[in-house]
């Protein structure tokens, strides 16, 4: 009797072979189901028209949305352009790329579409004959004009995948740049930016994303414009990859009559080098560093689909929630981790506390907001609703999960990708120049997705009652400032007071707590954090001895993918007196504002495919805001001048 053979190991690619022919059969995937005709049939809400207030509301926006100008993006399947995105932000209904409807449940109040700039609209006309006229045709271009999506997919994933960032690979798949079908792709961004834009009503920002990845480092930033004078092109990373050169090109913009910020984000897989503690070819910081990214980068970008970047447990190991929406390895296939120094808003924050004490100047005093990198021309926020990032990838709760999919659980990188992020603008009316002010200003914040309303101030003389009284928003702007602002000397000794009031989203959960972190510097030049908890609901309040107070508990049904606001409050005020202020030290406040626990969208997707939810079951959405920041008008003799930062090794 012949003994049966040892199977071979299969390779990667043959793996994927086998993938995308069982993909290649039809879907059993309720979540392409399209939902209710009637909830896409309504007329999109009317635009909400608040005039100016010179007390400032918030407006709501989304400055990361991708179309199929982007490679990446028209590779997973995306045919959607700006308009379209444009429609969606606006409240109205477009088509996923998997074929089902997608709507949000509420209009944005600004957006921007952010294609990136390399190979700009390319990956799109190789689609098309005409755009392949005096070229020899790539592979990819056979692939792609044959309109077979999953064929584009397997393509994608077996040529450029591994090395996403790589300049030489991209041009060995789609052949060199083609400057005339980038120019019009922009030409097709601008125009619809225009196009949409509705002072009063309803904001469009120009703007770009610069995709820088040496090495496989995310040092990606997206441009925003602050008028319709905008470049004939967009600075992209083939014309460098040093963030440096990027603000050189922006300058020189400036130069020519244009604003603009440039925005980092996804610092979480940059593998510490977003906010390094030297420069991007290894030479040490300066001051006309710390000048140059200032002027340029005022905000960062925290919250998004890719997980959150501002801080990890690692970092703040006292931070019982540090480890929300962890996403903490570098975009490459091996699962590298990505070095948490350097990769996180609240360590930089601290890195530049340091080096203004010890040097001077400061390159990371920046707000925050969020925004949520879709790739499908919306923005999927919603736990309840969420639809993914890239269509052919994570479109479809059976391919989030793993169910619809041969790959194991452990490869699945979508089931680490959240429902997030939105930015949140103070702004006393909702046109360019007004937002675009306040994010100047850094008068921003970020949240998860709901739309919780956080006022946070910082004065020498607010009263304990002073977020109860009718004229509280006046009288803290006349006597303090806001998030983003910094705390003059004070007239007298004294401790700074910070007020602030959070108030829930009217559609989402109840409020757990209010958190204010510190941020300071000692003597020697070393920075510290701590959390207080400043406000909570259903009673909590810290023991004596701690700033924290016990956890609100938990409603969630895992099972029914569900929870009840019988916990938690519609609102929560506090003003605070820092206990532990030394007006000789620099120091940073900002306030974080957490929900009760809710089901996470893997959960909502579990229950459409009638499994068991994959752990986290729950999350715990929040709004994280700008910082204040206090600076001594003189320096301290005790903290030397030359006295170096927190170095990189």
């Amino acid at each position: 009797m012949k003994r049966a053979r040892s199977p071979r190991p299969i390779s990667a690619i043959q793996a994927l072979v086998a993938l995308f022919s069982v993909a290649c059969q039809p879907i059993e995937d309720p979540s392409l189901t399209p939902p209710p005709e009637e909830r896409f049939d309504a007329a999109a809400p009317s635009a909400r028209n608040l005039g100016h207030d010179p007390l400032k509301n918030v407006f709501w926006g989304d400055l990361h949305i991708h179309t199929s100008h982007s490679y990446d993006a028209y590779t997973f399947g995306v045919r959607a352009l700006p308009d379209d995105a444009y429609v969606f932000a606006r409240g109205g209904t477009i088509q996923h790329a998997l074929g089902y409807p997608i709507r949000a449940r509420r209009p944005l109040d600004f957006a921007a579409v952010t294609d990136h700039a390399e190979y700009l609209g390319v990956a799109r006309s190789l689609a098309k004959a005409s755009a392949l006229q005096g070229e020899s045709a790539t592979p990819l271009a056979e692939i792609m004009r044959s309109g077979n999506r999953l064929r584009i997919t397997f393509n994608f994933l077996k040529t450029t995948l591994s090395s996403m960032g790589s300049v030489d690979t991209r041009e060995e798949t789609f052949g060199a740049a083609d400057r005339q079908v980038s120019a019009q792709a922009w030409h097709d961004i601008v125009s619809a930016a225009a196009r949409h834009d509705d002072p009063g009503r309803f904001t469009t920002f120009v703007g770009y994303e610069w995709t820088s990845m040496p090495s496989e480092e995310n040092l990606h930033r997206n441009v925003i414009y602050k008028s319709e004078r905008t470049p004939s092109r967009p600075f992209s990373s083939r014309d460098s990859d040093n963030p440096e050169d990027l603000w050189r090109a922006l300058d020189d913009q400036r130069a020519q009559g244009m604003e603009m910020i440039s925005i980092p984000h996804n610092a979480n897989v940059s593998n510490g080098r977003m906010y390094a503690r030297k420069k991007f070819d290894g030479s040490p910081l300066d001051a006309a560093y710390a000048v140059a990214r200032m002027k340029n980068e005022p905000i960062s970008e925290i919250l998004q689909v890719k997980g959150q970047s501002e801080t990890h447990p690692i970092l703040s190991s006292e931070d019982e929630f540090s480890s929300f929406e962890l996403f903490d390895e570098v975009m490459s296939t091996e699962s590298i981790p990505s070095e948490p120094r350097g990769s996180y808003a609240r360590d930089a924050l601290r890195a530049g506390l340091e080096m203004s004490a010890g040097h001077g100047w400061n390159p990371y005093r920046f707000g925050f907001i969020g925004s949520s990198d879709s790739h499908n021309a919306s923005s999927s926020v919603e736990e309840d609703d969420f639809h993914g990032k890239l269509p052919m990838i994570d479109g479809s709760a059976g391919l989030r999960l793993g169910e619809t999919i041969l790959l194991p659980k452990d490869q699945l990188r979508s089931l680490k990708w959240g429902a997030a992020g939105l930015a949140a603008a103070w702004a006393e009316e909702n046109t360019r120049v007004s937002l675009f002010d306040a994010l100047r200003r850094k008068e921003t914040y970020a949240t998860s997705g709901p739309r919780i309303t956080v006022r946070f101030f910082g004065g020498w003389n607010f009263e304990p009652g002073l977020v109860e009284e009718p004229e509280f928003i006046a009288r803290a702007y006349a006597s303090g400032v806001p998030m983003g602002g910094e705390l003059p000397r004070p007239p007298e000794p004294s401790a700074p007071h910070f007020a602030v009031f959070a108030l829930k989203d009217p559609l989402a959960a109840n409020l757990d707590r209010v958190q204010i972190v510190k941020g300071w510097v000692d003597s020697q030049g070393r920075s510290h954090e701590r959390i207080f908890d400043v406000a909570a609901s259903d009673g909590r309040v810290a023991a004596p001895g701690s700033h924290r107070v016990v956890p609100v508990g938990n409603s969630v049904d895992v099972e029914s993918a569900s929870y009840t606001n019988t916990i938690g409050a519609a609102q929560l005020a506090a003003v605070w007196r820092d206990p532990d202020f030394d007006p000789e030290r620099e120091a940073f406040w900002y306030v974080r504002v957490l929900e009760i626990p809710t089901p996470r969208w893997s959960t909502h997707d579990a229950l459409l495919l009638g499994i068991s939810a994959p752990e986290p079951s729950t999350i715990q959405e929040r709004a994280i805001t700008s910082a204040i920041w206090y600076q001594p008008s003189a320096k301290d003799p005790a903290v030397s001048p030359t006295s170096p930062p927190r170095v990189e090794e």
